[in-house]
């Protein structure tokens, strides 16, 4: 680690006051309108090349740079900016009076103000730029100069890469001849953001390039992801696949370790992720079963081998080639109730296996055992991928607070009921929707997932529920918006139901619980998993 010199780290920011600008675009959008406005307010301006003469032939004055640094341009315009006194003039501390002496001992002129976009590199190789043409678009004086100013934001100098921000920059230039300290970090953050995103590209060029591989359909590098290898194959053996591990988020499954078994698939890893966030939340031993991404079995205990027993008779023709979650590391009496159902499944996940738990399974050579870390940072978004692009949102907390949650019918909750109520969310939360689930005793009797209807999903629940359904409880992972699944749960058995509530329906659904002895619950928040 580099050491802050003197006590930086306490300084007031620099004013950010503009009297000398580098303006470097290949983007010349807007330009000319920038170098006259900046002009008007007596901004000196450097300049070189392509934008140097499109600004002198709109009036402006320009220095070139050049003549700046008494350096020619060489090697036939690769290098012009790469010079000490321009870098100098970015990177001095205007308030560091060592960086104002070094200026002047040297001859050095401060630069306030970098405007600054890149050779488009990613442009040149989706034409289909040829391997030299696309080295030629590798920008390097740019991103230097990008980065400098970035860095020496505190520092008084103001970076802008996007022309849809000069109006932002002239406006504040005009309003003191300077800009603010949360003005000149939010450009610092774009412009780290467009040298990190272009190095990115280039990388995975390279990288392709390297490999001569062009017919695989997968990026080498994701911006803020690490290309951990590829998979066996994707959701169907004719696509391709590949494992990514955040670089911002720790634990979870992508930076899992397979202790046994044969390597993983596409469609492995997002059962045990489903396998895992059904388990993670529960408080108790848990133990979660999942079959396409959809939880078949779930259950609570305080032993690990009944959580078991229990969410394989939630549905144990479901079960036959699932995956299995548990939320603590797998102990031996768990290990011995599996192998004893003789249940084919693909993998178990856990935060660890005990060595006896090993050893239990040691037989079973294509059986996947797969370590979790048992905390993780959490996902800061959660994503889908679309046709031309991605949805992006934050990610569903789960759960809000129990006590929060409101009783809404004449029919009041017994002691327990609660508790149970939330175990059903919980089960709900992490099902496709539509959703429906049927618990009792923290175990999983029945689900209805993905379906068009609401009513499907709960006359699918109460089917796989059985003779089991008497006494249950029932959540919802959206609001009622007929009275229609109430009806159906209290005919079938169900004694209390939980949903989100805030249909304008809702008076309906409350007079058909109050009308049946069935309690209700509002949670508030919805729970929808497309």
């Amino acid at each position: 680690m580099i050491d802050v010199p003197g006590n930086l780290s306490q300084l007031p920011p620099a004013t950010g006051a503009v009297h000398r600008a580098l303006i470097s675009v290949f983007d010349k959008t807007g330009i000319v309108a920038l170098g006259q406005a900046l002009h008007e307010l007596g901004v000196e301006i450097l300049s070189s090349g392509g934008t140097a003469k499109k600004l002198q032939e709109a009036g402006v004055p320009v220095i070139p740079v050049d003549v700046f640094t008494g350096a020619n341009e060489v090697l036939g315009g690769r290098v012009k900016t790469l010079h000490p006194k321009v870098h100098g003039g970015i990177l001095a501390d205007r308030r560091l009076d060592t960086h104002l002496e070094d200026l002047q001992r040297h001859d050095y002129h401060p630069i306030d103000l970098v405007i600054c976009n890149l050779y488009p590199f990613e442009q040149a190789i989706a034409g289909g730029a040829d391997h030299a043409t696309a080295v030629e678009n590798i920008d390097i004086g740019g991103p230097t100069l990008v980065r400098a100013a970035a860095k020496n934001a505190d520092g008084g100098v103001t970076v802008v890469t996007q022309p849809a921000d000069y109006d932002l920059l002239t406006a504040e230039l005009q309003q003191g001849g300077a800009t603010s300290l949360s003005t000149r970090r939010a450009f610092a953050a774009k412009a780290f953001r467009l040298v990190a995103h272009y190095d990115v590209a280039i990388a995975a060029w390279a990288e392709g390039a390297l490999a001569n591989d062009e017919t695989s359909a997968l990026p080498t590098t994701l911006d803020g992801y690490h290309h951990e290898g590829a998979l066996r194959y994707g959701e169907n053996p004719h696509q391709e696949a590949a494992l990514y591990s955040s670089e911002k988020e720790q634990g979870g499954i992508a930076q899992g370790k397979l202790l046994t078994g044969k390597a993983l698939s596409y469609n492995n890893y997002l059962d045990m992720d489903g396998a895992w966030q059904a388990v993670k939340g529960l408080t108790g031993k848990g133990c979660s079963i999942v079959k396409h991404t959809n939880t078949c079995g779930l259950a609570q205990n305080v032993s690990q081998a009944e959580a078991f027993t229990q969410a394989l008779a939630g549905d144990p023709v479901s079960a036959f080639g699932s995956i299995l979650g548990f939320n603590a590391p797998l102990e031996l009496e768990t290990a011995q109730a599996i192998r004893e159902t003789k249940l084919f499944v693909e993998c178990i996940v856990a935060p660890g296996f005990s060595e006896e738990a090993l050893e239990a399974f040691s037989v079973r050579k294509n059986l996947r055992l797969f370590e979790v870390g048992a905390t993780h940072s959490g996902e800061y978004y959660h994503a889908h991928r679309i046709t031309g692009g991605m949805l992006v949102e934050a990610a569903d907390p789960g759960l809000n607070d129990i006590n929060d949650w409101q009783c809404v019918t004449e029919t009041p909750l017994q002691e327990g009921w609660l508790e149970e109520l939330a175990f059903a969310m919980h089960a709900v939360a992490n099902l496709k929707s539509n959703a429906i689930a049927i618990t009792s005793s923290k175990s999983l009797l029945g689900c209805g997932a993905g379906q068009m209807s609401r009513v499907d999903a709960c006359e699918q629940a109460i089917k796989k529920a059985g003779d089991a359904i008497q006494g249950s409880f029932l959540a919802s992972d959206a609001f009622f918006p007929f009275d229609d699944c109430a009806r159906l749960a209290a005919a079938a058995g169900v004694v209390a139901i939980v949903q989100p509530g805030g249909s304008k329906r809702d008076q309906e659904v409350i007079d058909a619980c109050n009308e049946l002895g069935v309690a209700m619950v509002f949670t508030g928040r919805r729970h929808f998993r497309h």
